[in-house]
């Protein structure tokens, strides 16, 4: 099972995101998705930014995957996604259907992120025909779902599945916008807003009218307030047959939450942990894995076993 690590989803400035990846050469990640994610608005990392540092991470040994905008809304953002779909040296995570119809065009393989809408076997096999050679899960599915959406797969045919990978640490993605609602939050308008975003380097939290914590506000990205966690669901994604998990950045280091799943992956599995072994680097946050078993993403369960 590999450790991946998915794109910074906040604005963060250029020389702190070189930092955040220089460090990362020494942890036991395998493969690392680059890119702006979210917004094409920060533009502190440029396209060339990014194909350079891929470079530097291949270089010194790690898998890298260059992930597109999830949501294209003008025409500058489609020809920057067209560079990157035609850069020809990097695998490409596709956001949106617009990147899987440019890859499949080229006839390049590509990996799916969570917001490409794979809810059953038949969506599967069609994306795998045009050249999908890993899928990550939508978020809000659970493990039921994901083992129906294999066993359909199986009976329509039996060509290799595509990898399946699980988003498994992090804020989770839940919504994007055409509405910035950090610039709303500031008074400003989408087009002028100040690139205010890299002033909420964890996003914005905004709380329910009785103080609980719903949801993060990240530009035009809406994340869950609390951290979802399945450190305790690695044995179980093994035997369902998941060949990847992702933990998605939350703060400028991640080394624990990384060392923390690498051991949990490689320990020999009568000694991983079953339940507990729950962590978080976000102040004041808690763990959720509601989605995982079926319930409200944001409820936590500790027991193995899907929900009744």
């Amino acid at each position: 099972m590999q450790l991946t690590l998915g794109p910074i989803p906040f604005f963060w400035p250029k020389q702190q995101v070189l930092d955040f990846y220089e460090g990362l050469l020494e942890q036991p990640v395998e493969r690392i998705y680059l890119g702006e994610s979210v917004c094409s608005k920060r533009r502190e990392m440029r396209i060339q930014d990014w194909l350079d540092m891929a470079s530097f991470l291949q270089d010194n040994g790690k898998q890298v995957v260059l992930s597109t905008l999830t949501l294209i809304e003008a025409e500058s953002e489609l020809k920057q996604l067209k560079r990157l779909c035609e850069q020809g040296q990097f695998l490409v995570e596709a956001n949106d259907m617009g990147a899987v119809q440019l890859l499949s065009q080229q006839g390049v393989p590509f990996v799916t992120g969570s917001a490409i809408n794979i809810y059953n076997g038949r969506s599967l096999r069609r994306l795998q025909q045009a050249g999908m050679q890993r899928w990550n899960l939508p978020v809000e599915l659970s493990q039921t779902s994901l083992r129906e959406t294999i066993a359909q797969a199986q009976d329509l045919s039996t060509e290799p599945l595509p990898q399946v990978e699980i988003f498994a640490y992090g804020y989770l993605p839940l919504a994007y916008a055409a509405r910035c609602f950090t610039a709303r939050h500031r008074n400003l308008p989408k087009d002028d807003c100040s690139f205010c975003c890299m002033e909420y380097p964890q996003g914005i939290p905004l709380a329910s009218q009785n103080g609980e914590q719903l949801f993060v506000m990240n530009g035009i990205q809406t994340l869950s307030a609390k951290c979802y966690n399945l450190l305790n669901q690695i044995d179980v994604m093994r035997e369902i047959g998941v060949n990847a998990v992702r933990i998605s950045p939350t703060a400028p280091d991640m080394s624990e939450v990384i060392q923390r799943y690498n051991k949990s992956i490689n320990a020999p599995q009568a000694n991983a942990p079953k339940t507990g072994g729950m962590i978080s680097l976000v102040a004041d946050d808690a763990n959720c894995n509601g989605y995982w078993f079926g319930q409200p993403g944001m409820n936590h369960q500790t027991n193995q076993m899907p929900a009744p």
